[in-house]
């Protein structure tokens, strides 16, 4: 049974908004481990609450910032009392629900605020895709993905289902010339593996892995050849939120920072927290580390480039995704304000590397 389009819209989100903040902790899983007591000792306010979404449940490498804020003491230091939420893919409607009712910040396509959502995006985690798209062995070429099973895990509209959709285009076909299987984002790897699908988005620690455990697969196209302008992830907050709370998100952008920054600077430091946050081997861990930070995948700053940004909206409005009468300007897209504060409160722009977005 080949899927068709659902894009993310505010009737999507209104039809789970009555799940509230309870609903969605019963959905996710929470990560809600106290901070240091010796770190609430420096708050005379106390730790200030805030909900962090996770794209991908479990989450893969690139996701890891807040686990790693966590775990070395930045969110504790800025007296911010993260709770970290798994979402089941960054365009799931539970995720956009979440920041939306100003519940939690997480990732947030330009398309959902196009629709209408009152929300902004806030920071870019990771400015570029680091995934590849990965076939079974007796696929050669785009055009030989016609009849086959492809992820579309986190759902119709999710970003497995769209990268999908933009292999088969190359190769001249549309979405009803495979089948795309819908399951959750943990299945993609495993699924894979076993034969229930042909074709999948990956990312490092996955592309690794399943080279070591299924013959003859292979990358057909990474995403960023695929779609070298594409804007990959971005945090974003509702307008209530930035209103209300405007401090305490760049407080929690500003150690999140300088987490990224870790992972570039402190590998060492960071693997076992990324071990223990992702469930992958130690080995696939480091390789998704190094293909990540070589390639400048997570931001070092405020992780916004405009033009990326620009044409990830143009290229909804194109694939029809979008309607042309609700196209945004990136200023309507992004608060830059609260990501150029969150720099200025991690030390000021830095270079690492040849990283410096």
């Amino acid at each position: 049974m080949t899927l068709t389009p659902m894009p993310i819209t505010p009737r999507l989100c209104r039809s789970v908004a009555m799940l509230g903040a309870a609903g969605i902790a019963g959905l996710a899983v929470a990560f809600a481990a106290s901070p240091a007591a010796a770190q609430a000792q420096n708050c005379p306010q106390g730790l200030r609450k805030i909900n962090v979404g996770v794209a991908v449940a479990p989450p893969n490498v690139v996701h890891t910032a807040p686990f790693v804020a966590k775990a070395l003491g930045f969110f504790a230091k800025r007296c911010v009392d993260a709770n970290i939420i798994q979402f089941d893919g960054g365009a799931a409607g539970t995720s956009v629900t979440a920041v939306g009712q100003g519940t939690a910040i997480s990732n947030l396509p330009d398309v959902a605020i196009a629709q209408g959502l009152k929300a902004r995006q806030i920071w870019g985690l990771a400015p570029r895709p680091p995934q590849a798209f990965v076939v079974t062995a007796e696929i050669k070429t785009a055009a030989d993905l016609k009849g086959k099973r492809l992820s579309a895990a986190g759902g119709v509209g999710g970003f497995n289902w769209l990268m999908g959709r933009e292999v088969l285009r190359k190769a001249g076909l549309a979405v009803a010339d495979a089948q795309f299987v819908s399951q959750g984002t943990a299945g993609r790897l495993p699924g894979f593996v076993a034969g229930q699908i042909d074709g999948v988005v990956l990312h490092p620690e996955d592309v690794y892995l399943v080279q070591k455990q299924k013959p003859g697969a292979h990358v057909m196209s990474t995403i960023a050849d695929l779609l070298p302008s594409l804007a990959f992830n971005h945090y974003g907050a509702a307008d209530s939120l930035i209103a209300k709370d405007r401090p305490l998100l760049v407080d929690t952008v500003a150690a999140m920072i300088e987490a990224n920054r870790a992972i570039y600077r402190d590998r060492d430091k960071v693997v076992p927290i990324i071990v223990e946050a992702t469930g992958k081997p130690r080995d696939a861990v480091e390789f998704a580390i190094d293909s990540i930070t070589q390639a400048c995948v997570l931001s070092v700053n405020q992780g916004f480039v405009r033009e990326r940004t620009e044409w990830t909206h143009q290229n909804t409005v194109d694939n029809g995704d979008l309607d042309a009468a609700r196209k945004l300007t990136f200023d309507r897209i992004v608060d830059m304000s609260i990501a150029d504060d969150a720099v200025k409160a991690a030390g000021g722009p830095v270079t690492i590397g040849a990283c410096k977005d």
